[in-house]
């Protein structure tokens, strides 16, 4: 069974937009834990532009996973071994962007990235590192002793061609590098589908679209139709 974690950013996204205290993103997760999520995504931004530290905090207390995403920051590294949340998935961040715009460039930053990797590990911190399906990545991530790794499902999911393909190659890697594999990003109801076949696939986090149709259909719904659809 593919697990399902569920990001509340865009939780918090709403509630910022009037400076109001609800909709809270914790009360979501919660929600989203009862109508069968494995766990809870939230991306803790420099800018502070959806999630904020007393949500990461209350999103810890949960009974269940939380996968901190973060920036590769002195901050974030100090926070995330304060607080000791289940996992860590390491992102690129541009103050500019409207949502992550692609995987952590792991070969470049290989040098600068390694000791806070070493330092979220010796935490008790699982880490995993947000990549795009770039063998060198793969095996890079693998090198600098991450037991996981999330793949940027973004170009696959903007119909780009042959992105489908690349992902299927990049997961075998991830199996022969001995990696956990994870993915995410613009995932939907029309488009998981292909994704769950992924060799090894553990697990998905998916949040901005399952949040948005729990509009129309609520938030318990939109996750229970996710799961039925990643079994």
């Amino acid at each position: 069974m593919i697990r399902l974690g569920i990001n509340v950013d865009h939780v918090a996204t709403l509630r910022n937009a009037r400076g109001e205290c609800y909709p809270d993103p914790v009360r979501a997760a919660k929600l989203a834990l009862e109508h069968g999520a494995d766990g809870i995504t939230a991306h803790l931004r420099e800018d502070r532009r959806h999630i904020r530290d007393e949500d990461i905090r209350r999103l810890r207390d949960l009974s269940a996973p939380l996968n901190f995403e973060m920036a590769v920051t002195d901050e974030m590294v100090a926070m995330a071994c304060d607080l000791k949340p289940h996992a860590c998935c390491l992102v690129p961040e541009r103050r500019e962007e409207l949502t992550t715009e692609g995987g952590l460039d792991v070969v470049g930053l290989r040098d600068s990235i390694a000791s806070p990797i070493k330092s979220l590990l010796e935490a008790g911190i699982r880490v995993s590192l947000f990549i795009d399906p770039e063998p060198e990545a793969i095996r890079t991530a693998a090198a600098l002793g991450a037991p996981v790794i999330e793949l940027h499902t973004g170009a696959y999911a903007l119909g780009k061609e042959g992105e489908l393909e690349r992902l299927h190659k990049a997961a075998q890697i991830a199996i022969e590098c001995g990696l956990e594999l994870h993915a995410g990003h613009g995932l939907t109801y029309e488009n998981v589908s292909p994704i769950t076949k992924l060799p090894g696939l553990r697990e998905l986090n998916i949040g901005h679209f399952l949040i948005s149709e729990a509009v129309f259909v609520g938030l318990g719904a939109s996750v229970r139709r996710m799961k039925d659809l990643l079994s």
